[in-house]
């Protein structure tokens, strides 16, 4: 019954965390789009060079939302560690979203808005696969005692 009981417990901080994740997302993609869209389509500034920019500014809104809230039970009080291992993981996934972007537009010559609009969603949908599995296991760790830190100390070792 144990067993039963901490598996959905496991599952359901997952989906908990994954929802909040995925809210924090939305915004950082929101703030993204708003900033890079004008920057490239009206100020005739570079794709990646726009997409950069605005990726910097979600990059800072998405570390407050997911430390102070999807990940707030997570959280430590070594800020320095777990901020810069945040901007590692979003400089990787930040890699993934910008070279979809880079092959639409520079390998296959997709230039138009439309184009552009498609390659940030799918560069954004991939990296977020990336920094969700990375935040949980790199950045915001499980801390002693709780429920996930007892279910992985239970797990055998691979």
């Amino acid at each position: 019954m144990s067993l039963i009981r901490d598996t959905y417990y496991r599952f359901q901080l997952l989906i908990h965390e994954t929802a909040k994740f995925g809210v924090v997302g939305i915004v950082g993609a929101i703030v993204q789009f708003a900033i890079q869209t004008p920057l490239h389509l009206k100020f005739g500034m570079g794709a990646i060079t726009s997409q950069l920019i605005a990726i910097i500014i979600a990059i800072v809104v998405t570390y407050l939302g997911n430390r102070y809230w999807a990940f707030k039970h997570r959280k430590t009080d070594n800020v320095p560690r777990e901020s810069m291992i945040f901007v590692v993981m979003s400089v990787i996934g930040t890699g993934i979203q910008l070279g979809v972007t880079a092959i639409g537009t520079y390998g296959l010559n997709y230039r138009d808005g439309i184009s552009y609009t498609l390659m940030t969603c799918v560069g954004i949908g991939l990296g977020t696969l990336f920094r969700l599995f990375a935040y949980r296991k790199f950045v915001f760790l499980a801390q002693p005692g709780s429920i996930e830190a007892e279910s992985l100390e239970a797990e055998p070792s691979r």
